[in-house]
């Protein structure tokens, strides 16, 4: 594929012959990534061929970079932590503080592979996100348990206070709410079913939310959404009903700074441009910040050949991008994960060739492909 522009017409066209083919499977990814062992922070000599740098760069101006990374890898595979330690700005845990993996049992918190994260991040002198604090998924089984609203309040406002506490000062960025709209809502109260919308209804969010800015004043408090950016009445009906929820939260008062649009990218559907740029205008115009979270490009109907689909890749996150950037300045752009050696995609969106995903910004080797250079023209664009 020569060009850019070859590649967008191609990936117009793959989107219109399989848009129907796939529907997201990123929420259901609830296996916990991490080794129960203390990260190693030496060897960083042993990146063999370095990519050029994604971040870090003089110009402070750019827009910081991040990828969701796993303590196991991080320990074991000294060519990744290399790689994590010189390209990224912060670093959000996979599934290092979720529920299940860092309070397992009603009266046990976990926190040896969070606080090795913390510390990872501290000593190499990167920013970290922490993630996450309300969710349906990853819940740990003694919370359906949890049998009245009272206790179900009591549970969650524990849980927040302990973890946020641990970290105060240390992670200046949580997403408290992850997902929390249906899959095709109504309105701003068609929020998922979990035990928390079960015991609390709707008013779980404000719980959540005033209990991390009770905990940590200064944090940045973030509602994390999915799916709000592609054509089609399904994704149109979660914009309005996010806008919706977003207004009940300012009008109620509720501590709330920022919005995360995960852009977990898939290659049969078509970007509404339209659509996400109305978005982010409600977004700005209610004084919010906007994070991209979860940026991945999900390649199993693209076409085998690693060039083709390589720019195919790179080309739908220059269209997200690029809508975004017209709009508002994201305070950080994140990838969910670094190197395809260690990607969610084929846990649930194996290709039918038997070939590896591709889905991020270095391949399994840590050599940068296009889409690196497409986020590094983006960070670019407000220096």
């Amino acid at each position: 594929m020569g060009t850019m522009a070859q590649a967008a017409n191609l990936l117009a066209m793959i989107s219109r012959e399989t848009m129907t083919t796939l529907f997201p499977s990123r929420r259901k990814f609830l296996a916990q990534t991490a080794a129960g062992i203390a990260l190693g922070l030496s060897d960083a000599s042993a990146l063999a061929a370095e990519p050029p740098r994604l971040s870090r760069s003089a110009e402070s101006t750019r827009i910081p970079y991040g990828a969701a990374v796993r303590a196991g890898a991080l320990a074991s595979d000294p060519t990744y932590r290399a790689t994590v330690v010189r390209m990224c700005d912060m670093i959000v845990p996979e599934g290092e503080m979720k529920w299940s993996d860092i309070h397992p049992k009603r009266d046990e918190y976990r926190f040896d592979n969070a606080d090795a994260l913390v510390d990872f991040a501290r000593q190499n002198h990167i920013g970290i996100r922490g993630h996450t604090l309300a969710w349906y998924g990853a819940l740990p089984a003694w919370t359906s348990e949890l049998a009245s609203a009272a206790e179900a309040e009591r549970e969650l406002v524990d849980h927040i206070e302990t973890v946020v506490s641990r970290y105060r000062g240390a992670v200046p960025s949580w997403d408290v709410v992850n997902e929390p709209l249906i899959d095709w809502p109504q309105d701003r109260f068609s929020i998922r079913p979990s035990i928390w919308m079960n015991r609390l209804g709707p008013e779980y969010l404000p719980i959540a939310f005033k209990a991390t800015a009770s905990t940590d004043p200064d944090a940045k408090l973030v509602l994390n959404e999915y799916d709000v950016e592609y054509r089609g009445a399904r994704f149109g009906a979660r914009r309005r009903a996010l806008i919706q929820l977003l207004r009940w939260l300012r009008d109620r008062d509720v501590p709330l700074h920022a919005v995360g649009l995960q852009a977990h990218l898939f290659a049969g559907r078509t970007i509404d441009r339209d659509g996400l740029q109305a978005l982010l205008a409600e977004i700005v115009a209610l004084k919010l910040e906007v994070l991209i979270t979860e940026l991945d490009v999900i390649d199993a109907d693209l076409p085998g050949k690693i060039e083709d689909r390589d720019a195919l890749v790179a080309a739908m996150a220059a269209e997200f991008l690029g809508a975004c950037c017209e709009v508002v300045r994201p305070k950080a752009i994140l990838t969910w994960g670094l190197s395809d050696r260690y990607t969610w995609v084929p846990t649930f969106f194996k290709r039918a060739d038997g070939m590896p995903n591709r889905p991020l910004p270095l391949d399994a080797e840590f050599k940068p492909k296009p889409l690196f250079d497409v986020i590094e023209e983006y960070r670019r664009k407000f220096t």
